[in-house]
């Protein structure tokens, strides 16, 4: 199983990971984080977003904050061929057209 290998954090609430495959993935953790809960120190604080790390293949914050790696790779539960697919890299929002 694919698993994040490292974290630089992006403006805003985007995160670029290295994958334990190679695959460098960019993810925007906005709507994830605004459901507030236990989300809500690293959603409403960039500092605080920004002490992101990498602990046993997932990204974690201090205070005991994570979020499962599939969610991350995947926006949501391994899919069934995760052996023979990869995420699509670089995941950006588009900006709004005029």
């Amino acid at each position: 199983m694919l698993e994040v290998a490292a974290v630089v954090p992006l403006e805003g609430r985007v995160v670029r990971m290295t994958l334990s495959d190679g695959t460098v993935v960019e993810r925007d953790l906005t709507d994830l984080l605004a459901g507030g809960g236990v989300y809500a120190s690293i959603a409403d604080d960039d500092s605080a977003f920004r002490r992101v790390s990498v602990d046993y293949g997932t990204l974690v914050w201090p205070g005991d904050v994570d979020i499962a790696p599939e969610t991350l790779i995947w926006d949501g539960p391994t899919p069934d061929d995760a052996p023979t697919r990869s995420p699509e890299p670089f995941l950006r929002p588009q900006p709004p057209r005029d």
